[in-house]
This record gives C-alpha cells, structure tokens and sequence, in this order.
C-alpha cells in the first residue's frame, strides 16, 4: 500500500521592497520575508501574486 501524502499548502510572502513570492508553509520563512495574508495550494498563491505585485520598484525615488 502507499501512503497518501496531505496536499502542500504554500503562503505568498513578501518582503520591505514589495516583491513576492510563494513559500511552502513546511519551511521557515527566509530572513527579511513576512506571509502577506493568503495560503492555499501553489497555483492559487501564483495566482494571487499575479493580481497584487505591481512590479519592481526603485526603494528610493529617482531625481527628475
């Protein structure tokens, strides 16, 4: 007989420069990552991330 492994739940992180990414809730979080408030298998936390992120972003601002 197999064992029947429970299914992998994964937490979009986020960390101070507003990137994202998604995390196995089995792990850790690396130094400088915090969750940003949504879990759920890996295609919904990708797909979550897809509507929040808004793309790189300079920490500071750019002289005109």
């Amino acid at each position: 007989m197999s064992e029947t492994r429970p299914p992998q739940e994964y937490t979009v992180v986020a960390n101070d420069a507003g990137q994202y990414s998604v995390w196995s809730t089995r792990r850790a979080l690396p130094g400088g990552w915090r969750e940003a408030g949504f879990r759920g298998d890996r295609d919904s936390c990708l797909d979550h991330v897809e509507n929040v992120w808004e793309g790189p972003r300079p920490s500071t601002p750019r002289p005109a």
